[in-house]
């Protein structure tokens, strides 16, 4: 999300303010304002640098801790791109270490810790409106973002379930498998003789059960 406030000015510098934290782009807000600049908000370390090449700010404030690309490789992009901006870190003591680190390596013209005030813009003004360092980490950018790394493959679709043992696996639309093995199903089978024996013994049976239902219900007939 990137957004400006205009001043009345049309000549006013702008200043490009990249944090992830609501509290803190308030209150770089309301002391640029004062100081009468143009701001930008973006909260993206990578739309930050393309925000950067859009509007080619006089300032620029960023935190180092952002989502997609942190604040260090943000600030190198931007200082590759060229231009004069003037790059400022801010940080919270945690990370004040890391500040000074990257503050060198982007040449930064300064950091400031976190919460910041107008009393901090104050007595650093100086310093910031100072000469632009140099940004030694330029040298190491390919190593530290290179440009062939490795990049997340899109889905292109359901992967094929793996086949159980002794099945094959479940084929996939437009996915053609192996075709399987021919499989010969013997069948037994009986012969005439063997089957003409059989009807006979059945027809016995049957024959045999119908006699006794008659004879039984011959006996019954008198007690009728």
């Amino acid at each position: 999300m990137a957004y400006v406030t205009p001043t009345t000015e049309e000549t006013a510098p702008t200043v490009l303010i990249v944090d992830n934290n609501p509290m803190s782009l308030m209150r770089l807000q309301e002391v640029f304002k004062i100081r009468e600049f143009n701001v930008e908000v973006c909260e993206d370390g990578d739309q930050a640098v393309d925000e950067y090449i859009r509007l080619d700010p006089e300032l620029v404030v960023i935190a180092l801790d952002l989502p997609s690309l942190d604040g260090h490789l943000a600030a190198l992009e931007m200082r590759e791109h060229g231009g004069e901006s003037r790059i400022v870190f801010i940080a919270s003591r945690r990370l004040a270490q890391l500040a000074q680190d990257a503050s060198h390596s982007a040449g930064a013209v300064a950091w400031l810790e976190k919460p910041i005030s107008s009393t901090v813009i104050e007595e650093n003004w100086a310093q910031i409106l100072g000469p632009i360092p140099d940004a030694p980490g330029l040298e190491d950018l390919d190593q530290l973002y290179p440009e062939d790394r490795v990049k997340p493959v899109a889905d292109e679709g359901l992967m094929p379930l793996p086949p159980l043992p002794g099945m094959p696996a479940i084929p996939l639309p437009g996915v053609l498998l192996e075709p399987l093995p021919e499989v010969i199903v013997a069948t037994a089978t009986v012969s005439k003789p063997k089957r003409r024996v059989f009807k006979l013994l059945l027809v016995a049976v049957l024959a045999g059960v119908g006699y006794l239902a008659y004879a039984y219900s011959s006996s019954l007939a008198p007690f009728a």
